[in-house]
């Protein structure tokens, strides 16, 4: 655990302890005794986001908090002044999806992947598995020139990699998961967090039919934005078909597979149901990707 490797790590949600699966062993931050290194912090997530702020301000520690991401919105404000002050704030957020089932569309959001993204220096990272969700800690804890939101999925996911001792892959914001088989690659199917699985399913059948196609998890258009240019054309190269799938709005996919590019993901709020029903009734599925892809071939 990473409370284990990291002694001054302080943790704690706003009464999420076991929603979030966070809080473990470690004893509670008390006023009777201040060797706790958990912070209940009662159902208040600006509260919590400002003491991790003033934590991090004051240094020594490292301020970790945990809520769903639907409740960023009650973090807002000290979201942007940790990005203001250049914090290094690690904010965790779970249940980032339709995938979380019955809470239903008030518990489901859709739109708070681009709210995250909008803010200027806030490292968004959206992970596919354990090795990416690994090689994302690796790289919130690194920085140190403002915050991170770390977004992981309630659901189990199938893992996408089996690779994890060696390069952070992530680091790069995005790279080629699975590159074509055969010949030059005709498409490129782009994913993040639980949707990598299902780019990685939709991969099988154009390939088996003989269309060159690769995938490329992207868990963070910051970090993807900082590469060169070239690396930016390997990773997606250009002339592709590109079609993008994440269960989120499209807003600001265009920037990566144009105004011509398929999209697999929410045009709208979601619904209550179990979460594989869910994304069958959304639409967010390895043939939609595919029927999206030969739209354009």
């Amino acid at each position: 655990m990473l409370a284990e490797a990291i002694p001054e790590l302080i943790s704690g949600a706003p009464d999420l302890e076991r929603a979030t699966k966070h809080k473990r062993q470690l004893a509670p931050f008390t006023a009777s005794d201040h060797g706790g290194r958990y912070v209940h912090y009662g159902i208040r997530e600006h509260a919590m986001g400002a003491m991790q702020n003033g934590m991090a301000a004051h240094a020594g520690v490292v301020p970790i908090g945990v809520t769903y991401l639907v409740f960023s919105d009650y973090l807002r404000p000290t979201l942007r002044l940790a990005a203001m002050m250049k914090l290094p704030v690690p904010f965790v957020f779970s249940h980032d999806s339709i995938g979380i089932g019955r809470n239903g569309p008030t518990h489901q959001p859709v739109e708070y992947l681009a709210s995250l993204r909008a803010i200027p220096n806030m490292l968004v990272l959206r992970l596919a598995d354990a090795v990416e969700a690994a090689e994302c800690w690796e790289i919130a804890l690194g920085n140190w020139t403002g915050p991170s939101s770390l977004i992981f999925a309630r659901q189990p996911l199938e893992p996408v990699r089996t690779d994890g001792s060696g390069e952070n892959r992530s680091r790069r914001g995005a790279y080629v998961l699975s590159e074509a088989k055969d010949g030059t690659r005709q498409v490129t199917i782009l994913a993040t967090g639980s949707e990598v699985g299902i780019a990685v399913e939709a991969r099988r059948r154009p390939e088996a039919g003989g269309i060159a196609t690769a995938v490329v998890s992207m868990p963070s258009w910051e970090l993807f934005e900082a590469q060169d240019g070239d690396y930016r054309g390997e990773v997606f190269s250009k002339g592709t078909v590109r079609v993008a799938v994440e269960a989120a709005v499209r807003l600001g996919w265009d920037r990566y597979i144009g105004e011509d590019g398929g999209f697999v993901g929410m045009s709208g709020l979601g619904a209550s149901g179990a979460e594989t029903d869910l994304f069958e009734h959304f639409g967010i599925t390895a043939g939609k990707v595919v029927e999206e892809v030969r739209k354009r071939l």
